[in-house]
């Protein structure tokens, strides 16, 4: 007499052939080419893994220089976030840092108002001013005189650093993170006008032959 086989889960198993080896799965018909493949997925080739990690700046946003902006060795960064956002600062190349003692104050009270004052609210960004790529964002000054910071893009002021105020030192120890200048937001339309103009972190080095 022939017994059928009602379990359900016996049924469904049969109709899904596969072979367990070392941990992997492997369905049939692929066999060595697939466990080949997972392994490949799961443990890239270390001689392509980069010396080291990629920080936070260089994950999230995309670096731009903006060389000899205005002025000689005015140099500029901006960071540009896939959300639009750009941050402002000094890059390294600029003249301040080769003045002795380096930057010793910021003043955002420059133009027509205190750039610090301004506080932007909500998700419409209100209360935010626009400003021209040369408009001036502050001054650092150094113990041989000051300089003037710039927006380097049209765009809407969301915020400054207020940290620079009490400690200008973070301009001299990292400029490039925690003593950025400000955060934009340029149209997309200013932005395409404006990207042309920078240069990549590749070509600003063999400017400035760092």
């Amino acid at each position: 007499m022939t017994t059928l086989n009602t379990d359900p889960a016996a049924d469904q198993e049969s109709l899904v052939p596969a072979v367990v080896k070392d941990n992997l799965v492997a369905i049939d018909g692929e066999g060595d080419d697939g466990e080949k493949e997972l392994h490949e997925l799961l443990l890239p080739n270390v001689n392509d893994l980069p010396l080291s990690p990629p920080s936070a700046i260089e994950f999230n946003f995309v670096t731009y220089f903006a060389p000899d902006f205005m002025k000689p060795e005015h140099d500029q960064y901006i960071y540009r976030h896939a959300n639009g956002l750009c941050v402002i600062g000094l890059a390294s190349g600029h003249v301040a840092f080769k003045d002795e003692g380096g930057i010793t104050s910021v003043d955002f009270n420059v133009g027509k108002s205190n750039r610090s004052e301004i506080k932007v609210t909500g998700k419409r960004k209100r209360n935010a001013q626009h400003f021209e790529s040369n408009t001036a964002l502050c001054k650092v000054c150094t113990n041989n005189g000051f300089y003037i910071v710039r927006c380097c893009i049209k765009g809407s002021l969301l915020e400054v650093n207020e940290r620079l105020i009490k400690q200008p030192e973070l301009l001299n120890s990292s400029a490039d993170r925690e003593g950025y200048i400000a955060i934009l937001m340029p149209k997309p339309t200013e932005w395409i006008k404006a990207k042309d103009s920078f240069i990549t972190l590749d070509e600003y080095k063999k400017l400035r032959q760092f």
